[in-house]
């Protein structure tokens, strides 16, 4: 899905990203996604990841988190996420039985929620901030993610050939079938191909929702995250937002 809106105009901006809180705006284009979601799989690769292994991601809906969940299923690495949004999902956890190969989680995460941190032989601190500035300060056993992917390859050859069948969540629910549900969600928000969508991240938190329904319709997104609502009528203007999901 993301590789044909790339495809269809690589410079478009595929994700822009809003923080009401801080003012920050950045604009994505498909090929810069795709090279994001590229660098991540390589970064899996090289931490000896492969297809059918685990992930837990403890993001918030950003375009980074959009690059780390699809460069994970670019290498068919499962995901167990960890959000209020996605109760109905598994969990992973300290003392799940199945073992985690990497956790991808924000800062604010690791230092407040440390408990809910499961363990995994690699571990990668994302700061969430403008440009993706690197963190001036690590946490002990974690490594920083924008500092390790950016010395990855902007192209990503897995070893085998990830099949619609195989699992894309921890669950055992299949690409075919998250295609379908994004396909399904889309359908019922009404967003259709070559909208511009504008979502209130703290509204539609599920990776399904902000993430993979625009993509399966062929649009566009503006992501907000803490939105000022009397920006609103601005913003759909300047950005020809075709679609509002606000709840």
């Amino acid at each position: 899905m993301l590789a044909s809106l790339a495809v269809a105009d690589p410079a478009r901006p595929l994700l822009t990203y809003y923080d009401d809180a801080t003012g920050e705006r950045t604009e994505v284009s498909g090929v810069t996604l795709t090279n994001w979601v590229a660098k991540t799989a390589n970064l899996l690769a090289a931490c000896g990841l492969v297809a059918g292994d685990r992930a837990a991601v403890l993001l918030p809906p950003h375009w980074q988190t959009a690059a780390v969940l699809l460069g994970c299923w670019s290498a068919g690495v499962e995901v167990a996420f960890h959000s209020a949004a996605t109760a109905g999902l598994p969990r992973i956890g300290p003392g799940a039985d199945e073992p985690v190969g990497a956790v991808f989680a924000a800062l604010d995460r690791v230092r407040d929620i440390i408990e809910d941190v499961p363990e995994a032989d690699h571990r990668f601190v994302l700061g969430l901030g403008p440009m993706a500035t690197p963190l001036r300060e690590v946490p002990d056993g974690y490594l920083d993610y924008v500092a390790q992917v950016r010395g990855h390859a902007d192209t990503f050859r897995p070893d085998a050939q990830v099949r619609y069948t195989d699992a894309a969540t921890v669950d055992g629910t299949t690409y075919e079938e998250w295609g379908r549900g994004a396909r399904g969600v889309a359908e019922a928000y009404d967003i259709r191909a070559g909208d511009r969508v504008l979502i209130d991240a703290a509204r539609f938190e599920h990776p399904i929702q902000w993430l993979l329904a625009p993509l399966a319709a062929g649009a566009t997104l503006v992501l907000c995250a803490n939105l000022d609502a009397g920006a609103l009528d601005a913003r759909t203007r300047a950005e020809k937002v075709t679609r509002v999901l606000r709840g």
